[in-house]
């Protein structure tokens, strides 16, 4: 089993399945208002470089329900906010904590970091993955449909971290996935060609109407990730008719979900009356990133 906890391609489906095996047990703990102290007397250092709000408060109230404690450091308030070497910070991390959580820009720096510490890293999200993002939703799709493997799956909107991570999930789990993006806007070519090498049963397109055609599961992020502010007009131009609305949803499975990593801009990438109505599992979505983050640590720390 891996010692960190950086992106799902570096993770087996038979490990991945054992954590959502104990995501469902400690959810089953939480809700019965049973202790489950799996890692009491440990700490959690969390590096913020990316503003959050699910993030942290997930990781923060997970590492207190078992038993731990967990420390904030935001760029501001740390050396690596000021320029000393990844390597450096790790090393030392790794003599004061008993796990690093990184919500950063760069994959590379969570590599990077992993490589030089010590104790188990795991990946709050960069610019390329957002890998317990992506456990917290195919949990979440396993507790409404029962099972992953045989529902169809698409992403609709921007090739990011987002659409990254559902190649990875599809590539390690083996379900079908549709990925419909504008021109241009296509998830990262590696991920891709590494998936395709693999063997993933992966369709991609420009057509979102495609991509929805009798899916099960759709899911969307926003149209402007952090950091790309500036091409906000832009995007809305280019992103016109990738929204998840009523008459997309016509052309889905009747009893499709829909998920959205949050936060949304409303009627943007998704409509209102679509996070309002039935198909949406957008919040026990959020509610399971507590979940699922609690049991890969437990995987990796207890």
């Amino acid at each position: 089993m891996n010692k960190d906890f950086l992106s799902l391609s570096d993770w087996n489906r038979s490990d991945l399945d054992k954590i959502f095996d104990l995501t469902r047990d400690l959810k089953a703990k939480q809700k019965q208002g049973e202790a489950h102290r799996l890692l009491a007397g440990k700490t959690l250092g969390m590096i913020f470089e990316k503003s959050s709000t699910r993030t942290r408060v997930s990781f923060e109230a997970g590492m207190f329900q078992l038993g731990g404690h967990a420390l904030f450091l935001s760029s501001s308030n740390t050396q690596m906010g000021r320029g000393e070497p990844v390597k450096d910070t790790a090393r030392c991390m790794a003599r004061y904590v008993d796990g690093v959580m990184i919500r950063t820009f760069s994959q590379q720096v969570v590599e990077e970091f992993a490589a030089y510490c010590d104790v188990p890293v795991v990946n709050g999200l960069t610019d390329l993955y957002h890998p317990c993002q992506l456990m917290a939703d195919i949990f979440t799709v396993m507790e409404h449909k029962g099972e992953y493997q045989n529902l169809r799956f698409c992403w609709i909107g921007d090739g990011n971290n987002m659409a990254n991570s559902w190649i990875n999930a599809a590539t390690a789990f083996g379900f079908e996935l549709r990925i419909a993006t504008p021109k241009g806007y296509h998830p990262d070519a590696d991920v891709m060609e590494r998936a395709t090498k693999q063997g993933a049963n992966i369709i991609y397109t420009n057509d979102p109407r495609e991509a929805a055609r009798n899916a099960q599961v759709l899911s969307t992020d926003v149209w402007a990730s952090m950091g790309q502010e500036a091409e906000q007009q832009k995007r809305q131009q280019d992103f016109v008719g990738y929204q998840i609305n009523m008459d997309l949803l016509k052309l889905a499975d009747p009893e499709s979900v829909v998920m959205h990593c949050l936060p949304a801009h409303r009627d943007e990438e998704i409509t209102d009356e679509v996070m309002e109505s039935r198909h949406s599992i957008i919040y026990d979505q959020a509610e399971n990133r507590l979940h699922v983050q609690k049991a890969i640590m437990a995987t990796l720390m207890a």
